[in-house]
């Protein structure tokens, strides 16, 4: 039976780390496995962070979808880390904007580092 394609949505590495494990590591093909180990090694925040931070991004910064599950993904530190994510867009983005960006990011960031 072919599969077919019904729709297609960005997620963050959090969530790809919360549904491969949802799933189970005995049910994995070694694709998923594959998958599993680099979520598990590039998570930065668990799962319900990740996806309270991409709605506080949308709703906040006023950020596409897309773009803010790059910066989850990667949680830069600085301004200057943040604006290699964001030079794609070719558009001048306003420090403050960043500035708002970060301090989300630092709510989250230690959030995770409470919980460990």
């Amino acid at each position: 039976m072919a599969r077919r394609l019904i729709k297609t949505q960005p997620i963050s590495i959090p969530q790809v780390k919360k549904i491969l494990q949802s799933i189970g590591e005995e049910n994995l093909d070694q694709f998923q496995r594959r998958s599993l180990d680099y979520a598990i090694k590039f998570s930065k925040i668990d799962a319900a962070s990740a996806e309270s931070l991409l709605e506080e991004l949308k709703k906040e910064a006023l950020m596409e979808e897309e773009e803010a599950i790059q910066i989850i993904n990667c949680m830069p530190k600085s301004i200057e880390e943040l604006r290699v994510f964001l030079a794609g867009g070719r558009k001048i983005i306003e420090t403050s904007k960043l500035e708002l960006i970060l301090n989300l990011l630092d709510k989250y960031r230690s959030k995770g580092e409470d919980q460990s």
